[in-house]
């Protein structure tokens, strides 16, 4: 009977796996090398510029948004690398909030640092969304600015000629919902005016030809745009929710209902001197009268003007914010009402 050696197989096999082995340890060897290569080329400063940038983080971001609000101003060249920056630094929970001070030309390790050390930007004045202007008055005060200085920066007849924001604006509208909200900085020499002005250009920035050309489609001017923006500012804080509670607004304007909005029954108890209120009857409640009320109650961001200018494609008709914070819509009244009392118990029970 014949007799078969398998040893040159064998051998054959052994050399083909042991070529398969070294030839990904090869492929993966290079691709470490590619990732790492990208990863510290993406830590380089995006560009040369010193100008500053104030970056406000809130309470409670993540990393991952952290990262997103740094890519979006173009202050990091990689979300990704900032992320595997922090995790491989383990600085994942020692982000700290505040407002920054950073320029494009710092790396992102540099930016990483600062965050992580809590070193936040001193010398700063800052404008905070959804605030109205008495609010905003008191937080200029509160800088260390002259009483009389701020009023004499927040009189809006020296600005209408030089800033567009303002060109549609009723004859005896104040700077009330065209302050954007930012944070500026401030020296020794720094007049209340000059942030007044940063902060409407700012706005006007903001103001694009697409918000602008979108608050016509929506049969509102301007003025009446932003009016509905600081509504929609206080109302509401998720953007998807802020889309579909400008559609509400907006279809019930249409429909000629009355906006039935909280918020703008209190601004006006408040301007008038008395405790907000759902009763107090001003121009401004719109619980009572229909339409809009008379101005913005608020300062506004991009996501509220955002949510005007493109609202979202629904029926809805009403909504409520629960007592967890959540907004709950409806088309009918009998829907909503069952939404109130199912989601809605402190909140509401404080409103009247």
């Amino acid at each position: 009977m014949p007799r078969y050696s398998v040893a040159p197989r064998r051998r054959h096999v052994l050399r083909r796996m042991a070529l398969i082995v070294l030839g990904l340890i090869v492929i993966l060897a290079a691709g470490a090398f590619a990732v790492q290569r990208w990863y510290n080329a993406q830590l380089r400063p995006v560009d040369a510029s010193t100008t500053k940038q104030y970056i406000t983080i809130a309470s409670g971001s993540s990393v991952t948004s952290i990262a997103k609000q740094l890519h979006t101003a173009k202050l990091i060249r990689s979300a990704q690398a900032f992320s595997w920056y922090v995790s491989a630094h383990n600085d994942r929970d020692r982000l700290q909030a505040g407002t920054y001070s950073f320029a494009s030309s710092q790396s992102t390790s540099e930016i990483a640092d600062t965050i992580a050390s809590g070193k936040v930007a001193t010398n700063l004045v800052t404008i905070l969304p959804g605030k109205r202007l008495d609010q905003i008055r008191q937080a200029f005060i509160s800088a260390g600015f002259q009483p009389s200085a701020v009023d004499a920066a927040l009189s809006v007849a020296q600005y209408r000629a030089d800033y567009p924001a303002l060109a549609d604006n009723p004859s005896s509208a104040s700077l009330e919902g065209f302050l954007y909200p930012d944070s500026f900085e401030k020296t020794a020499t720094t007049d209340p005016k000059q942030i007044i002005e940063e902060s409407l250009t700012e706005m006007q920035q903001h103001l694009t030809s697409d918000i602008r050309s979108s608050f016509a489609r929506e049969g509102l001017t301007v003025y009446q745009g932003v009016t509905l923006a600081s509504i929609v500012e206080q109302e509401v804080s998720n953007q998807d929710d802020r889309n579909q509670a400008a559609q509400v607004f907006l279809s019930r304007l249409k429909q000629g209902m009355a906006l039935g909005s909280d918020v703008t029954a209190y601004y006006g108890a408040i301007m008038a001197g008395a405790a907000p209120s759902t009763d107090y009857d001003s121009p401004y409640n719109t619980l009572l009268h229909k339409g809009l009320p008379p101005g913005p109650i608020s300062n506004v961001n991009d996501s509220a003007l955002t949510a005007v200018a493109h609202p979202a494609s629904t029926d809805w008709l009403y909504f409520v914010t629960g007592d967890d914070g959540v907004t709950h819509f409806a088309k009918t009244l009998d829907e909503h009402n069952a939404n109130v009392a199912k989601y809605c118990h402190k909140l509401c029970s404080q409103a009247s």
